[in-house]
């Protein structure tokens, strides 16, 4: 009887195809992350901003953040003061919610500087 060829997995020539097809799905993947991530970070400040809209103009005008005598003077004081906000007008935000809010005051109307 003639000796059995051995066989192994990796010799198929699917298996050689198989980190070409993983370095692929990688690449793709890495481009949707770059392609979407952009939108996400939009999204979230269009929600913030509705947020802002909603929530902090039924208690004051942009003149708070935009006087020159103004009480909040750095970046921690403005999320202390945006969750004082949060607290009186009992909102349950999460705390990621009070830091995007705080980064969108920022943003459009403090712009302290890092």
């Amino acid at each position: 009887m003639p000796p059995r060829p051995s066989f192994s997995p990796l010799s198929h020539p699917s298996a050689r195809r198989l980190p070409r097809l993983a370095l692929i799905l990688t690449c793709l993947l890495a481009l949707a992350l770059v392609l979407v991530l952009p939108t996400l970070v939009v999204a979230e400040d269009a929600d913030i901003g509705e947020l802002y809209q909603f929530n902090c103009t039924s208690c004051h005008g942009a003149e708070v953040y935009t006087r020159t005598d103004r009480k909040v003077t750095s970046p921690d004081a403005l999320e202390r003061q945006v969750r004082r906000c949060e607290t009186a007008l009992s909102l349950k935000w999460f705390d990621d919610d009070i830091v995007a809010m705080a980064n969108y005051l920022d943003t459009h109307y403090y712009k302290f500087k890092p």
